[in-house]
């Protein structure tokens, strides 16, 4: 009976500590702010390729330049998001695809922006590191969606 309760014990008290962990910084339950998002992934890229520190610092530039030409996309995107819905709401079958026009090239434009990041970050790996590249998880080469934790940079605040 002791055992039982200790156990019972144990398992409320990391109950707790997982639901008070959040997911973001500090617990605060919000995703990482971007330059932690690509600091993160810069690291895992730099682990699984052995990237040099000079490396390391062009890819850095390379996903903040991307992450800040997303800003405005972004802020666009979720306008036209708002606007969607309450086109839904309004059954205004007109601006359904309008708006749907205009999410779509906004998206097109996001695809392109990771797309030209991906591009640079290639061209900067030796042959060795395209070899590697290639064989991770996310698909394969360049272009190929490898976005851990976003895409297209952070959800709009």
């Amino acid at each position: 009976m002791f055992k039982l309760s200790q156990l019972i014990s144990v398992a409320v008290l990391s109950a707790t500590l997982a639901l008070a962990q959040g997911r973001g910084p500090r617990g605060s339950g919000m995703p990482p702010d971007p330059a932690t998002m690509i600091q993160m992934r810069v690291s895992r890229l730099a682990t699984s390729l052995s990237l040099t520190d000079a490396q390391t610092a062009q890819a850095t530039t390379i996903f903040t330049n991307a992450q800040s030409a997303s800003q405005s996309i972004l802020s666009s995107l979720q306008t036209a998001r708002q606007s969607l819905s309450d086109a839904v709401k309004a059954n205004n079958t007109a601006t359904i695809d309008q708006v749907s026009v205009t999410i779509g090239t906004l998206e097109g434009q996001l695809a392109a922006i990771n797309a030209k990041a991906d591009a640079a970050f290639y061209a900067i790996l030796t042959a060795d590191q395209k070899t590697k590249y290639d064989s991770l998880p996310h698909g394969g080469g360049p272009g190929s969606g490898c976005r851990p934790g976003f895409r297209g940079g952070p959800p709009p605040q």
